[in-house]
């Protein structure tokens, strides 16, 4: 039971995630490059696996336990690299799930290629884990054991604010924030909003692309 409550919730997680390739199909569609195809498709298999996911086993949700924190966030560092890498495999033929591949190029690929690298960049710079807490509260599914298995150290024990998925929110939005400041001083300093986006995405992660 156990087990398939953590699928559950998982699936959530990849339905969420599904969402943010929302963001790099919005560049494709409005510059109709190479890759529309590409994240058009794995928008839609992403999001249909994660919510077939969480239909086949809504029965038996249930508030996890400390140990299925620690497995969900095991399964989740594993399944959206994975959904994440699928765009890029279909829009780069030849690149390869495997191994630290460095793409060369850069300039010649498509945009959306380009943002949703970078866009990656940006959510796992907070965590998409303290995403997944901000928000899955608002679908009825509690995030503490999930926050607790993310975080290192001694946050583990410390509450920010009275409610840990509270919590997570205060701090996405204060990254947000940070994130649009930075991206309004790229643009003051000259560079076109996209270029913004994208060094804003690099900077404020400290993902180092840029």
């Amino acid at each position: 039971m156990g087990a398939l409550a953590v699928v559950a919730l998982v699936g959530r997680m990849v339905s969420l995630f599904a969402l943010l390739m929302l963001v790099p199909l919005g560049f494709a569609l409005s510059q109709h490059d190479p890759a529309e195809q590409a994240f058009l498709v794995s928008t839609v298999m992403t999001f249909v696996v994660g919510v077939a996911m969480s239909l086949a086993t809504r029965r038996f949700r249930r508030e996890l336990q400390p140990r299925d924190g620690f497995v969900l966030v095991g399964l989740t560092w594993v399944l959206l690299p994975l959904f994440g890498a699928l765009p890029l495999m279909l829009a780069l033929p030849g690149t390869s799930f495997t191994g630290a591949t460095a793409f060369s190029g850069l300039d010649a690929m498509p945009l959306s290629v380009n943002v949703w690298r970078c866009f990656l960049q940006w959510v796992g710079g907070l965590g998409i884990i303290v995403l997944a807490v901000a928000i899955l509260p608002l679908l009825g599914v509690g995030g503490s054991q999930l926050f607790k298995a993310e975080t290192a150290g001694p946050m583990k024990d410390q509450k920010l604010t009275p409610r840990i998925a509270e919590t997570a929110r205060v701090i996405w939005v204060t990254y947000g924030a940070l994130s649009l400041g930075c991206m309004a001083a790229y643009r003051l300093a000259g560079m076109d909003w996209v270029d913004a986006f994208l060094h804003m995405c690099s900077t404020v992660s400290l993902g180092g692309f840029s």
